[in-house]
């Protein structure tokens, strides 16, 4: 069986690196790490494909006017748009959840703010407020999980 450790930095005469955990099955952190990323991953794309289609809901119920008056074209029109957006963001969080951890969160709270202006839908937009801290928390693990990139170097 690994050994978890957590993070930590590690100097060097250059700079400092980070190492990443292993991962380790049978550590809870883990494990909750790992249900957190497929979630993510998960929930996003299904949501996404669905803007296209409305089976779950009719999602441009859920615009607020505001938003609707602001956004070219009709409400079904600019769900495509985030239909994708949302796609992309699982996507994201598949391949590095390090940084998708962040995008989704700041994507559901932008939900938030879209619902709180929105009259009756409170409830949906503390649910989503919980989603977007659990996304939050998926990237803080993914700190330790996901080794971050590392671009122009070898």
């Amino acid at each position: 069986m690994a050994v978890m450790t957590p993070q930590r930095r590690v100097s060097t005469n250059s700079s400092p690196t980070v190492e990443t955990a292993r991962t380790d099955w049978s550590d809870p952190r883990y494990q909750a790490f790992a249900l957190m990323r497929l979630a993510f991953t998960v929930a996003p794309i299904a949501f996404g494909i669905d803007k296209f289609f409305n089976v779950m809901v009719h999602w441009p119920n859920y615009l607020a006017p505001w938003v609707n008056d602001i956004m070219p074209g009709s409400g079904q029109e600019f769900m495509y748009v985030v239909g994708a957006i949302e796609i992309l963001a699982g996507v994201i969080v598949a391949i590095k959840p390090r940084y998708g951890g962040y995008v989704v969160a700041a994507w559901l709270g932008g939900i938030v703010i879209t619902l709180l202006t929105y009259s009756g839908f409170y409830d949906i937009a503390l649910r989503d407020f919980g989603l977007m801290l659990a996304a939050l928390t998926l990237a803080r693990l993914a700190a330790v999980y996901d080794p971050p990139l590392r671009l122009g170097r070898r």
